[in-house]
């Protein structure tokens, strides 16, 4: 399980060093996507795969399956983690997430999240009223 916030810095080729309780678990193949809430999203490629088979039941005669798909595998990286526990991110990747000098990298359960550390802050703030976090998962049933 990924928990923790951080933030570090991005070098000038684009590489973001992991946190170092979070390499690990994401040793060997990984899978950089655009995510939801326009940041991106680290998983293990056993992970990834699982998705892909969640997305490859959908009925692809449904238009949302597609865009689904679409918006899932046609930006993905499939990378690993470098000697130094740097992962590359392309620019693409970072252009769609905001992403400049500095990420913030953050636990998310099953797989970690890359976000601009401006759009997180803001995200952050949103939820930090408590009620306005009841109203933002009520019916979860947690």
């Amino acid at each position: 399980m990924f928990t923790g916030e951080y933030r570090h810095a991005v070098d000038d080729k684009g590489r973001l060093a992991i946190p170092s309780r979070f390499r690990a678990p994401l040793d060997g193949s990984v899978v950089v996507a655009r995510w939801l809430d326009e940041c991106l999203a680290i998983h293990t490629r056993a992970a990834w795969d699982v998705i892909g088979d969640k997305v490859a039941a959908l009925p692809m005669t449904d238009p949302r399956a597609r865009l689904l798909q679409r918006r899932l595998f046609a930006g993905a990286f499939e990378t690993e983690l470098d000697r130094q526990g740097r992962l590359l991110l392309p620019q693409s990747l970072r252009t769609f997430a905001g992403i400049d000098a500095e990420a913030t990298v953050i636990g998310s359960q099953g797989h970690v999240e890359i976000w601009a550390p401006e759009r997180w802050d803001d995200y952050s703030r949103e939820l930090e009223d408590p009620e306005a976090f009841a109203a933002a998962i009520a019916g979860l049933g947690i």
